[in-house]
């Protein structure tokens, strides 16, 4: 077979081009199709100037930096403690690092053993030095740190090629890039984790399906709750290429957050395949009646909904494949929010405290949970009637026998088993109760 290749489709991992940057200032005959993406840009891009976080004060330069991703910083630094304390060492690779922060917070929280702070961009490496120069550099092997400037697939094959491999790679990238996969998985230890990023809510919310499926392998339609969606996308993406090296990954936990939007993943790698894709599969949701129902491969002749006589109905949206599975590790998230307790990071009164996000977090680990969560608005519409209490409703769902949880990506909405058409009358018999 003949096969003619674009240079689209090369990934950044190959040999035979050599950028020096990954986002470099061009002046190309294209540069005028930026024009609009770069000033939405330069309204995120933070003056040089001091900040602080978490009492640690540090320069952002001309980075791409938000206050707001702090509490998925947050996150990594408590999963990079807990792997130091079980295994007693701890080597990070900041594949993206912008102005080092996640750098910094790593090696002064986590106190981390080693960390390879690498950004693309050689003009940011003042600032990422004299940021973590607040850390002792040392020497030889006992070196704390150390700044590259390589894209980020290079930067782990070359350690990968020298078996120098780490127990976290954090990448946090920009939209859909997906072509780092399959170094990452190299160049980790095996138990180690990996901390991924999306910030493609048009892939998540349906609205470029095929974009979805060359990143992340997964045909995305319009959901009512494509925020989640797009958790399972980039786990399912991250599933499907562990899979093809013998690995498999176990989520730890899942982040979303509205601004960006920024969808993030903690994973662990483990050596072999699953035996059962029970957990990997499709998601359908019927637009008519509202109800959501998850397939498995060999069920995908057998779709249909209950609102409907025929197999085939018009109003059945079909997702996927991704990830069926638990957002996160009930017993994994309870020892983080046990580590956040004994820091003093809970009940701070700064948005979501972080306690109670990883509460939620905890409620949501229930393997009876499907994929999806029901906004309590779409339920009052389909019922005609006023919307109950969260809360009450939750007992009345659990009294029924059905499992049920707050959502932490949506305040007003229910995960849960219970079918809509069950969930609606429910809601009418304790709206009037």
């Amino acid at each position: 077979m003949l096969l003619t290749l674009s240079p689209k489709t090369l990934s950044s991992s190959s040999f035979f081009t050599v950028h020096k940057s990954q986002n470099p200032k061009c002046k190309s005959p294209d540069s005028c199709r930026f024009k609009s993406l770069k000033c939405s840009f330069d309204r995120i891009l933070v003056k040089s100037e001091v900040q602080i976080e978490r009492n640690l004060e540090f320069e952002t330069g001309e980075t791409f930096f938000r206050h707001e991703s702090a509490r998925g910083r947050d996150l990594g630094v408590l999963s990079a403690t807990l792997h130091k304390r079980s295994n007693g060492s701890l080597r990070v690779l900041d594949a993206m690092c912008g102005c080092g922060i996640r750098s910094l917070r790593y090696l002064v929280e986590a106190e981390a053993d080693f960390v390879m702070a690498n950004d693309a961009n050689d003009d940011n490496r003042r600032v990422i030095t004299d940021n973590l120069s607040k850390v002792e550099r040392g020497t030889g092997d006992e070196r704390r740190w150390v700044v590259t400037h390589m894209l980020a697939n290079k930067a782990m094959i070359e350690r990968y090629m020298v078996a120098d491999f780490f127990d976290m790679i954090d990448i946090d990238s920009f939209g859909s890039d997906s072509s780092f996969l399959r170094d990452a998985f190299n160049a980790l230890r095996l138990g180690g984790l990996l901390y991924l990023t999306s910030t493609d809510g048009y892939s998540s919310g349906g609205h470029r399906p095929y974009n979805s499926l060359a990143a992340y392998g997964a045909f995305i339609r319009p959901m009512p709750f494509g925020n989640e969606i797009g958790l399972r996308m980039l786990i399912g993406g991250a599933v499907r290429e562990a899979a093809l090296l013998g690995y498999h990954v176990t989520p730890l936990f899942s982040y979303y957050s509205y601004h960006g939007p920024v969808f993030r993943v903690m994973l662990r790698v483990h050596r072999g395949k699953l035996h059962e894709d029970r957990n990997y599969g499709f998601v359908t949701h019927c637009n008519l009646c509202g109800h959501s129902h998850t397939l498995r491969f060999d069920e995908l002749g057998l779709m249909g909904c209950p609102c409907s006589d025929t197999k085939a109905s018009s109003s059945l949206v079909v997702s996927g494949p991704m990830w069926l599975g638990p957002l996160h590790d009930a017993s994994y998230v309870t020892e983080m929010l046990e580590l956040a307790k004994e820091w003093g990071w809970v009940s701070e009164g700064t948005g979501m405290d972080l306690d109670k996000l990883l509460s939620i977090m905890i409620e949501e680990s229930d393997p009876r949970l499907p994929p999806g969560y029901t906004k309590m608005d779409e339920m009052a519409s389909r019922a005609k009637m006023n919307s109950p209490p969260l809360k009450k409703m939750m007992s009345a769902l659990v009294k029924e026998g059905y499992a049920a949880s707050r959502s932490h990506i949506i305040p007003n909405a229910l995960k849960t088993d219970c079918p809509m058409s069950h969930f609606v009358r429910i809601a009418k018999e304790n709206l009037h109760s």
